[in-house]
């Protein structure tokens, strides 16, 4: 039976001695992603000596993972850095020379829909044809004004009607459909291809919420999302590059890997165990046993801190939060765990030996025609392949090879993820020889995908605003605890950073760097005259 240990590593510190104020106060830090790094390294660089890192999997980078094959790089997570005037992600690429190598293709102004490249968009029915170009644009016109029109509820306060159901889903399907219905100038034919694109446009906006559906997402608080002005990039060598940047400074010995955390111990409850061990470990400094905060990992090991700092992803807190935290939470934060959404938005990555598609096409996209009127994006588990929006074909072809990449969210990515390479690589292959009319298409050489859902360790992809949620409960999920403001009690022992943290960033790299470097200001600000 394996023996629990209090850790008490931080007792060689020359600033130990003495009052417990007057030392370094010891600092861990759960997850070694974006906003874990930023957060260590803002605290190293202004003079804390106490700070660990402790990351559940083997690697830095949290939902940041690139992987290589052959000569070119594949993002699993993020990909894009969204706009560039004063995000911090844009200036760590820009100022270590990541976007040399972006070619405008990867390179887009404006709103981007997963991949923005040059070319053009084939949109494909289920029975092998092509929706002719200008329909495409007449509809996606028409979309992108009510896609304005969901942003003005929040920006303007605008208010929300019974109908609606506070969903951008409901709003957009039922605008949009309206609209397609009333034009005069079009066939039936044609308002039953634009109905069908609906459904196709919703499913590509749930993967870029990672919602499972649009439905779910809140109307009233869709536009407090802010967009960065300035281009989008993608980093040729890898988003992994500005991981590594943020690392270089942080020492080695700071950050443990394959050390998952079971439990934090906050406001001195201290648990029977911990007391046990501490009484019977003559080695431990009395400075140890009265610590703010017990970090216990689940290789049994008890760590001791005056502050700690969560960046764990919403889709764990979800999960863990009744056993994570002892005491548990307050009811407060525990409303706004529940409250806030995250889902799953997979990538498929398909390596063909010569492409089948032509020259000027950049993507495909499905469109489903026999969904027209449909109202839900629900599919039995059988048809869960229904849910892959679109491929998009990654260029330039000389870095990246003949690649399709597919995009599948919700539910339904979920049970991709329980399937296997071959089962998934036959399905999408007979989708795309259903939907382009090419019997011929052969299978992929290769594929690769991700896996975001299952993962333990995210249990999601992203963030996102919820029906029935505000940026108000963003806010109290990165409110420090405890929340009394006391002299007896210690404040800011547990803290919380994260994408999910940031009320106008959320979902994005820079609002994980941006919420990790203002939990570290928070410590900043606090320690001031011990760091001068």
């Amino acid at each position: 039976m394996q023996s629990c240990e209090i850790s008490a590593d931080s007792t060689d510190d020359p600033l130990s001695s003495g009052l417990r104020r007057k030392r370094q106060p010891r600092i861990v830090v759960i997850g070694a992603g974006l906003a874990g790094l930023s957060a260590a390294k803002a605290l190293l660089e202004s003079g804390f000596t106490d700070v660990t890192v402790l990351e559940a999997t083997d690697r830095i980078g949290g939902r940041v993972q690139s992987v290589q094959l052959g000569h070119a790089t594949f993002e699993l997570g993020a990909t894009w850095i969204h706009g560039s005037h004063g995000n911090p992600v844009y200036h760590l690429a820009e100022d270590n020379g990541l976007l040399e190598e972006t070619t405008d293709s990867e390179r887009s102004v404006g709103r981007i829909s997963l991949y923005s490249k040059n070319g053009v968009a084939y949109h494909l029915t289920n029975n092998g044809r092509r929706i002719p170009k200008d329909v495409v644009e007449e509809f996606s016109d028409l979309y992108n004004e009510v896609y304005n029109l969901t942003q003005e509820f929040f920006q303007r306060g605008k208010p929300v009607n019974a109908e609606s159901q506070n969903s951008v889903g409901v709003f957009t399907r039922d605008v949009v459909r309206k609209r397609v219905k009333a034009d005069p100038d079009d066939t039936e034919a044609v308002k039953r291809l634009k109905l069908a694109m609906i459904q196709q446009y919703l499913k590509v906006e749930s993967c870029e919420s990672s919602s499972h559906s649009m439905d779910e997402v809140s109307l009233s608080e869709f536009g407090e999302w802010t967009e960065i002005p300035g281009a989008h990039h993608v980093i040729p060598c890898g988003f992994i590059k500005i991981v590594e940047i943020l690392a270089r400074s942080i020492p080695k010995s700071v950050i443990q890997l394959r050390k998952p955390v079971k439990c934090i111990h906050w406001n001195q409850s201290v648990s029977k165990e911990i007391e046990r061990v501490a009484d019977h470990n003559s080695d431990l400094p009395e400075e140890n046993k009265g610590s703010n905060v017990f970090v216990e990992c689940e290789d049994c090991e008890f760590i001791p801190a005056d502050h700690v700092i969560v960046t764990v992803s919403l889709g764990v807190l979800k999960k863990r939060h009744e056993s994570l935290f002892h005491p548990r939470l307050p009811e407060e934060k525990v409303m706004a765990i529940e409250k806030l959404g995250i889902n799953t938005t997979d990538k498929i990555f398909l390596e063909f030996e010569e492409p089948f598609w032509s020259s000027e096409c950049n993507s495909i996209q499905f469109v489903w025609e026999d969904e027209a009127e449909s109202e839900s994006l629900t599919y039995p588990e059988e048809l869960w392949y229904k849910k892959i929006c679109s491929f998009d074909v990654l260029y330039p072809p000389e870095r990246y090879g003949h690649v399709l990449s597919g995009w599948i969210c919700g539910e339904e990515a979920l049970i991709m993820e329980k399937c296997d390479d071959e089962t998934v690589a036959e399905t999408c292959t007979e989708m795309l020889r259903k939907f382009t009319g090419n019997p011929n298409i052969p299978k992929p050489r290769r594929i690769l995908r991700s896996s975001w859902g299952s993962n333990p360790h995210f249990r999601g992809s992203y963030s996102y605003t919820q029906v029935g949620s505000s940026g108000a409960d963003v806010e109290k999920l990165a409110k420090p605890l405890p929340y009394a403001e006391s002299s007896k009690t210690p404040p800011m022992q547990v803290m919380f950073s994260g994408e999910a943290t940031h009320r106008k960033y959320y979902s994005t790299t820079h609002g994980a760097v941006l919420s990790g470097q203002r939990e570290a200001a928070r410590l900043i600000e606090m320690y001031q005259d011990l760091l001068q």
